[in-house]
């Protein structure tokens, strides 16, 4: 099932279960931590004083009392203390025991803050890369839907120095299109004036600047014919065929992807289902497609890749660079205010 990444306020996911980056005692606190009792009500601080608190990357559950969610996973992450105390292990553990919590109760769905990322001082990035990397395994492996909740702009952080080298291949993309489109410009003007010219002199009018570009009769039967042999294939045709050269099952295929499992089984049943442009490269993505591999797909469905699209530049990032890892292509595209791949 998919990893979802979204801003919202925790206290308001309709999930299974959200987690709390509580303290020891389990009794409330600041932060993300008072919210889920504040919104959760005196009785969840009242089930909370019969658990005898919970050791540092340990998971405790309670119900969820007046929240969405049915029930509120307790966790207790580590005190940022330069990384050299174990920090990495101790908050992968909080992760990992709230997932396994989830699972034994047979949840479906849960929600899980940045852990350790407020007062306790963890570094931002180095915090989502182990949430992410932790989240992933499960995600792969079981049918459980997982949401890592974003509460505002300033609680995310892309590493500097891959959100530097996105950014700056994003700007060498702008600069591209409008080099590009300043050379289209010029190349019009130019026509325009050679045809005012010709049209000055004073001879037998030359119709060829018209009609220079324009096909033969039987040069656009075969065009037409190239077109309507390339549509032969469907969207849902091509991607079924491509997972079988690629030696996938659909479950490998899908879950690379972060797309639903119900969401595939509407591709697989219906073969004139049009998908939208992430799901598209979502699983080109889990498909490790070249970028001719993945523009070919994406034309299955009536997209392009455009360097015009900030979008499209991101994932066009990762092809390039042999990065098929949909989650960290996601982290990139959440940073930059962009639809997310798959989910």
């Amino acid at each position: 099932m998919p990893l979802y990444i979204v801003r919202n306020d925790i206290t308001k996911m309709q999930v299974d279960a959200i987690v709390n980056a509580a303290n020891h005692t389990l009794l409330g606190g600041g932060g993300v931590d008072g919210a889920i009792h504040l919104a959760a009500g005196q009785e969840l601080l009242s089930e909370c004083r019969t658990l005898g608190g919970c050791e540092t990357g340990k998971a405790k559950i309670t119900a969820g009392y007046n929240l969405p969610a049915r029930h509120v996973i307790h966790t207790v992450g580590p005190v940022w203390q330069g990384g050299g105390q174990n920090e990495k292990e101790l908050l992968a553990s909080c992760y990992r025991s709230s997932m396994e919590l989830a699972l034994e109760r047979g949840l479906e769905s849960i929600a899980f803050p940045l852990i350790s990322t407020g007062a306790y001082g963890y570094p931002k990035d180095q915090a989502l890369r182990v949430a992410l990397g932790v989240l992933e395994e499960y995600v792969l492996k079981y049918e459980i839907t997982v949401y890592l909740v974003i509460f505002d702009k300033t609680s995310f952080c892309l590493s500097e120095e891959l959100f530097s080298r996105v950014a700056s291949y994003i700007d060498d993309g702008y600069a591209a299109v409008r080099e590009e489109e300043e050379g289209q410009r010029r190349e019009r003007q130019m026509t325009a004036l050679s045809y005012v010219k010709r049209a000055a002199r004073p001879k037998k009018h030359d119709w060829s600047i018209l009609s220079d570009s324009a096909p033969t009769p039987d040069g656009a039967e075969r065009e037409l014919a190239r077109l309507l042999e390339e549509l032969d294939e469907s969207f849902s045709r091509a991607l079924l065929r491509l997972i079988d050269e690629k030696g996938m099952t659909d479950v490998q295929c899908y879950k690379k992807a972060n797309v639903d499992r119900k969401h595939f089984a509407k591709i697989r049943k219906d073969e004139f289902y049009r998908p939208s442009k992430p799901t598209v490269l979502a699983f080109a993505i889990a498909l490790e497609l070249n970028l001719k591999e993945t523009e070919a797909l994406l034309k299955k469905a009536g997209f392009a890749l455009s360097s015009s699209s900030r979008f499209d530049l991101i994932v066009k990032y990762f092809i390039e660079r042999g990065n098929y890892n949909v989650f960290e292509i996601n982290e990139a595209l959440f940073a930059f205010d962009q639809s997310l791949l798959g989910a």
